[in-house]
């Protein structure tokens, strides 16, 4: 496992396995924004109904609620890597069905809500596979440059490069984006298919072990590491927050700031940059305070950040709201993925990952609905302040654990591998 030292910080070579997943993640990031992007034309192209719409983006969602754990089940029980590259090859074949059918005029609302739940379900067990991955490609030491390397070219890719081919596309037909992003998951499947990596070693499971009792078995160890515990707690309170935000962020900035659609479009790109430059100073501030520390610090910031926003009528204290919220969101992912992957049993990262990230998906749909209640009882600006509060407690839910270092423990498979104690 190669690593390289720059300005002082070690980090995961390029050569070898890393740099091939790492393009695989980047080129795959690519084609599911231009899919992201096209779905919601195509439908409303389809018909007036807004609630038809937003239910093709729904869709999006409900899998992980409904498989997420599930996902993480299997993928603990399944070679890595084999699952990755399957997952993309059928994604690829599926997207370039639908293609076809969008070039061939038969498109349909039903077509589209069929593709947009499929290719959750599947992600589902690719996320965690991916997840319970990477730490097998690079050295501990290096995971956290790996993390903020991976989601910081992945936001380049999806935040930044394809919105602007979105509408390039659609003047070749409104099929291109689905083509492009059909031929963007078999370049990644072929990407990861030529890893050359052993996968873990697992202790054989008992003759009557169950996908259901293996879950509650990831749940329980999650449960009970103290650390990881508040982490996914403060996770859900923060993706609460970020779900009002969101969803209401266009009527704060055309409505509350009457900036128009120039300047919801102007908070979107300070975000995105933001995110960016988190990615580059995440690992950095951790090998200074420590993960959990880390974690403190991008919740604060984004606290004051929050309000900030909500209490200054003018969208250049927006646009400074948004990229500090974009660059501190950076640091947490990247501090909160590595400490779960360094803390976790080598065989239950999936599960773990799995409920972070079905806890994380279920509080994004929650925050949405409070949002809409807020901004309509309060006022437009009033999601923003509820987001503060809640990243606020957040914070709080991480004090118990805020010492710099917290050991990592990665017990064996067995009766007591989910009791990990800080």
């Amino acid at each position: 496992m190669a690593t390289v030292e720059v300005a002082g910080v070690r980090a995961p070579g390029w050569r070898g396995g890393f740099g091939r997943l790492w393009t695989a993640a980047v080129v795959s990031r690519f084609g599911d924004a231009l899919r992201t992007a096209a779905l919601p034309l195509l439908a409303a192209g389809l018909t007036d109904e807004p609630l038809v719409v937003a239910s093709v983006t729904a869709c999006g969602y409900v899998p992980w609620l409904l498989f997420g754990l599930l996902g993480g089940a299997v993928a603990d029980r399944v070679d890595g890597r084999r699952a990755m590259w399957a997952v993309d090859t059928v994604r690829g074949l599926l997207v370039a069905c639908f293609a076809l059918a969008v070039g061939l005029g038969h498109a349909s609302i039903p077509l589209l809500l069929v593709l947009a739940f499929s290719l959750t379900t599947l992600q589902t067990l690719f996320d965690n596979a991916s997840t319970a991955l990477l730490p097998s490609l690079v050295d501990s030491e290096v995971l956290g440059s790996a993390n903020a390397r991976l989601m910081t070219g992945q936001q380049l890719a999806g935040g930044l490069l394809a919105g602007p081919f979105v509408p390039l596309l659609l003047t070749a037909g409104a099929f291109m984006p689905f083509v492009a992003d059909a031929s963007t998951y078999l370049v990644a499947a072929a990407l990861v298919a030529s890893l050359r990596i052993r996968p873990p070693e697992r202790a054989p499971r008992p003759a009557c072990s169950t996908l259901r009792a293996e879950i509650g078995t990831g749940l329980r160890a999650l449960w009970r590491d103290r650390a990881l515990r508040a982490v996914c707690v403060a996770t859900l309170l923060c993706n609460i927050g970020m779900g009002a935000l969101i969803a209401t962020l266009v009527l704060h900035v055309t409505r509350w700031l009457h900036a128009g659609n120039a300047g919801y479009a102007a908070a979107m790109t300070a975000y995105s940059a933001g995110s960016l430059a988190g990615g580059f100073v995440a690992q950095r501030i951790a090998r200074r305070t420590g993960r959990v520390r880390a974690l403190l610090v991008a919740g604060a910031v984004q606290t004051a950040s929050l309000l900030f926003m909500g209490t200054v009528r003018r969208l250049d204290a927006l646009l400074v709201g948004m990229l500090l919220l974009g660059a501190m969101n950076m640091v947490w992912n990247v501090n909160q993925v590595t400490l779960m992957q360094q803390r976790s049993p080598e065989s239950m990262v999936g599960r773990i990952a799995s409920a972070f990230r079905t806890a994380s998906t279920s509080g994004a749909p929650l925050g949405a609905l409070l949002g809409g209640v807020v901004a309509r009882t309060y006022g437009w600006n009033g999601p923003a302040l509820l987001a503060a509060a809640l990243f606020a407690l957040a914070v709080t839910s991480l004090i118990t654990v805020r010492k710099p270092d917290v050991p990592v423990v990665a017990p064996q498979d067995g009766a007591t591998a989910g009791h990990l104690t800080p």
